[in-house]
């Protein structure tokens, strides 16, 4: 080993230290404004089932829907595969997999869905009706991994119902066992961050009621108006939103079709790939950056009903629409009918397939300090970790082929996607 170079420097070590106070309230900040992702598994999709509609078949017969829609529309992987524009190396491996999801666990997230249609006695009934029947599915494992209720909105029309709602469901929840660990809330048509401030208001005071852990009650804001994305005075309202949360929200979802009809499209034009939705969903994106609080695409209207013909466009539309979301890390989604589900496993598992051995090769590389053909970052490997570790959640990707092909254990995979503040740039340093 060669001889050591002197290392010399000018400044004092007080230097340093007065730099570091004057940045504390900074670090602080840092640290709670932007914790990072929470390492949580994010479903693929969320499917909303109408309050009286919802009972404890419904999962199971979305389930059962979807294959039938498949047995009728695409008997085998070379239809399916026809139609959506599947590789052949592909077509086989995820018909299978879509199919062996379907039978397992055909809903990754359900909202039960109060925001229109009724109210008075008979939403108190089926809000009531809701908690049981959520709370014995999770007792029996027929649950989706996350459920629960989207209310009635803040504003004043509609904000008693809302709450009464609220109030009903998270009571019946209680009385019937507790808080399921997969609970999801869902405020709609936000406006004003001071509507966030006030629902945290409400489940803060349904928290001291029951003796619960403050901040056990988290939430998700769907962003569907125009004043949501643009404050009057130029800002972007939905950073100060999450901010309004107070470290209770989980996610925003974008509402396709009323932001479409906010600002003026016509009905025609209204979809997730139009550009106005795509402005929306990149300043949703920008704001929730780094704060935990995750992004969801919204939903198609054209149903897979009717002729084959008919089912064949809408699924390749969906599926496109799926891919493009994906692409752009938008990781969730909203789907209205059983007929969906088949093509958002589709686009999904084909998304993790493509690329899952290039991933995981690369990420072995950075952990071994191998090398290649390509010089990642850190910031980079905790994208391709977050990668694979997404592929393993929803189904797509099997552990052992992971492993083999990383040489990592899932633990090792959660920490590169989920560095601790500040690791990132030591590492880079």
């Amino acid at each position: 080993m060669g001889q050591q170079e002197k290392v010399s420097t000018s400044l004092a070590g007080a230097v340093s230290e007065g730099i570091s106070a004057s940045l504390a309230t900074v670090d602080a900040e840092l640290d709670r404004r932007y914790p990072g992702d929470p390492g949580t598994r994010q479903p693929v999709h969320t499917v909303y089932v109408p309050g009286d509609v919802f009972d404890a078949g419904t999962i199971r017969s979305w389930g059962d829907q979807a294959l039938a829609a498949l047995d009728e529309h695409a008997p085998d992987a070379a239809t399916f595969a026809r139609v959506l524009g599947l590789a052949d190396e592909l077509a086989e491996d995820v018909y299978g997999r879509v199919r062996a999801k379907l039978e397992r666990e055909p809903i990754e997230d359900l909202r039960v869905d109060f925001e229109d249609g009724y109210g008075g006695m008979e939403e108190d009934h089926d809000a009531a009706r809701a908690a049981r029947i959520v709370t014995e599915a999770y007792a029996d494992l027929s649950a989706a991994p996350y459920m629960g209720i989207r209310m009635k909105c803040m504003e004043s029309a509609v904000r008693d119902r809302g709450i009464r709602t609220t109030d009903v469901f998270l009571t019946g929840l209680m009385e019937h066992g507790g808080l399921p660990d997969g609970l999801v809330l869902t405020l709609p048509k936000v406006t004003y961050p001071e509507q966030v401030t006030a629902f945290v208001r409400l489940l803060e005071a349904f928290e001291k009621a029951h003796g619960l852990d403050e901040g056990r009650l988290g939430f998700e804001i769907q962003i569907e108006t125009s004043q949501a994305i643009l404050a009057a005075d130029g800002t972007a309202t939905v950073a100060r939103m999450i901010d309004a949360a107070e470290g209770r929200a989980t996610g925003l979802h974008y509402g396709t079709f009323d932001y479409s009809a906010c600002l003026g499209v016509s009905a025609a034009y209204q979809a997730s790939d139009h550009p106005a939705a795509d402005h929306a969903k990149a300043i949703m994106q920008v704001a929730a950056a780094g704060t935990g609080v995750r992004v969801s695409d919204g939903s198609t209207n054209v149903l897979p009903v009717g002729s084959t013909a008919h089912v064949h466009e809408a699924w390749k539309l969906h599926y496109g629409l799926t891919r493009r979301a994906l692409a752009r890390a938008y990781y969730q989604g909203w789907d209205m009918h059983p007929g969906h589900i088949p093509t958002r496993y589709a686009a999904v598992f084909a998304f993790y397939r493509e690329g899952y051995e290039t991933a995981a090769k690369r990420l072995s590389a950075y952990a071994n300090h191998a090398g290649g053909d390509v010089m990642d970052e850190p910031a980079t490997a905790k994208a391709l970790s977050s990668y694979l570790l997404r592929g393993l959640q929803c189904g797509a990707l099997d552990t052992a082929e992971v492993d083999a092909l990383t040489g990592l254990t899932r633990a090792d995979l959660e920490r590169f996607a989920a560095p601790r503040r500040g690791d990132l740039t030591a590492t880079a340093q």
